[in-house]
């Protein structure tokens, strides 16, 4: 017993200096990340503003703060948090965004945050190692909850009031795109599957709180089940769950939806737009919306790392623009947020799927509004 101490008192001093090692790291990585490389591209979509819908039918909702860095260590993990960023660049770059034209929303409340998730729940993010495993990140165990909480938890808390943001602009103008968002995994007293707030319940509830809406429909067309979702909702009748997923990956156990349509692995465009198609309308009846949330994870591509569906770039397009235009066609206002997507396409998929959008509802005549232009170096860097 005694040597054991011993050991342990001999390992002790070795650890600490590699953990200050590591944190000095982290920290020089987000200083260099966030004050010596950020484009002023990115810079103009910072601070909370309003911005311009597009035709008056479709908003775009982003900002700089979706941003994760944690020194470098965020490249570890399966998702791409870069994503978001690489998508509003090219939105940019094609000519069909401006900074200017961006809303850029607030940060969540924790009074709004308190809505759906629980006040223990929030505790619980003080704790560096809990967060790593609501997010399946272990680096991110021995990082001083400080920092996980200004350079990961920061950025979920401004995503998630992009949803929120997302849902009023949505009321107003018809289609709101918030280019992040769709923690569908994240329930009441947890976080999970690299969920941390449920972003759309959280926003339901604030528009029901608020009296815009009585009733609301979220549809779930991420690879992965909406569990988080089905939990947060599960004895509300004044929303409705819609589901369609791969049945034989995770989540296992699933949650339960008011509508769940379980695919086979290797289900292709052909095969899910025709199940889409058989479904949406009498769903979207059954529910009776006030508002409609899309989470459009784009991880039912073929490749992607996560699961074995075997959908194409076209094919996902095809499948946003279903509900997209239904919903415009019963004139019901729609959410589209982003969700999951692994590969490394998976950007370049979603930001077809918004191009759609903007173009056919908020672009005069089909045409770019604005002059093409190449990516500069320090976007390059920022993205890479």
């Amino acid at each position: 017993m005694k040597e054991k101490t011993m050991s342990k008192r001999n390992i002790l001093p070795r650890l600490k200096p590699l953990r200050l090692l590591l944190v000095s790291l982290v920290f020089v990585g987000v200083w260099v990340g966030f004050c010596c490389v950020v484009p002023s591209s990115m810079r103009q979509v910072k601070a909370p503003r309003r911005g311009r819908a597009y035709n008056d039918r479709v908003a775009i909702v982003y900002s700089k703060h979706y941003q994760m860095s944690l020194g470098g260590l965020e490249k570890l993990h399966s998702f791409d948090i870069r994503k978001y960023a690489r998508i509003y660049l090219k939105l940019n770059t094609e000519g069909l965004l401006r900074p200017e034209d961006v809303f850029v929303p607030e940060a969540v409340s924790k009074n709004e945050i308190l809505l759906v998730h629980t006040p223990e729940f929030l505790e619980s993010l003080k704790d560096s190692p809990t967060v790593a495993r609501y997010l399946e990140a272990p680096f991110a165990a021995t990082v001083p909850n400080a920092l996980v909480d200004a350079a990961i938890l920061n950025a979920f808390r401004y995503s998630t009031g992009g949803t929120v943001l997302a849902g009023r602009l949505a009321l107003k103008h018809g289609i709101a795109i918030n280019i992040g968002g769709g923690y569908h995994h994240a329930k009441p007293i947890a976080g999970e599957g690299f969920c941390i707030y449920a972003d759309m319940p959280i926003a339901i509830r604030v528009l029901q709180k608020e009296k815009l809406i009585g009733r609301a429909m979220v549809i779930d067309l991420d690879v992965h089940q909406g569990n988080g979702t089905a939990v947060c909702f599960a004895t509300d009748d004044s929303v409705f769950t819609f589901s369609m997923h791969q049945g034989n990956i995770y989540p296992i156990p699933k949650a339960v939806s008011d509508l769940d349509i379980e695919l086979k692995t290797g289900t292709n465009d052909e095969e899910f737009l025709s199940i889409l198609d058989k479904n949406l309308g009498s769903a979207i009846d059954r529910a009776d919306p006030d508002i409609v949330f899309l989470q459009a994870g784009c991880d039912t591509l073929k490749g992607d790392p996560l699961a074995n569906l075997n959908m194409s770039l076209e094919g996902i397009v095809k499948r946003d623009a279903m509900v997209i235009d239904e919903c415009v066609k019963r004139r019901i206002p729609i959410v589209m947020v982003l969700g999951g997507g692994y590969s490394k396409r998976a950007w370049k998929v979603q930001y077809a799927s918004i191009a759609r959008t903007l173009k056919k509802y908020g672009i005069t005549a089909n045409r770019h509004p604005h002059k093409r232009r190449e990516l500069t170096g320090k976007e390059k860097l920022y993205t890479k």
